[in-house]
């Protein structure tokens, strides 16, 4: 996926571009076909993914922002973010001190961090028997 590095006019002197931003954007049009297709998800690291200076915030604007966000706190905040395209997230993981500690675009109906897990559900269930009866 990495192209050659090369200065680009967006970079300032001395910082380099991967060129990576257009290739990512065409591995989301290729996983959000295969969603569609063949209901395949697909998860992409932004963090093991060489960028440069202003790449990540030229994805993002690229990318766009849809209609729904979410705020978890489990171990820490992350965010869901929707993007302009339907099944397409931008999910960040914070620590404690608010530093982004994993980035990662889900192509998905909706990112697993969202759905309740059965085991969650069950609990869920017994609290509100309990609470019922």
């Amino acid at each position: 996926m990495n192209e050659t590095p090369h200065t680009a006019s967006c970079a300032s002197p001395g910082e380099v571009e991967t060129g990576n931003v257009m290739p990512i954007l065409h591995q989301v049009r290729h996983a959000l076909g295969e969603l569609l297709d063949a209901g395949k998800s697909e998860v992409i690291d932004l963090r093991s993914i060489p960028m440069g200076p202003g790449e990540e915030d030229r994805l993002a604007d690229a990318l766009g922002q849809g209609e729904v966000q979410v705020r978890i706190s489990v171990l820490g905040p992350s965010e869901v973010i929707e993007t302009r395209y339907p099944g397409v997230w931008l999910v960040t993981h914070f620590n404690n001190d608010n530093e982004i500690i994993g980035k990662f675009i889900e192509i998905c109906a909706i990112p697993r961090l969202v759905m309740a897990q059965d085991e969650d559900i069950r609990a869920g269930l017994v609290q509100l028997k309990e609470q019922l009866s």
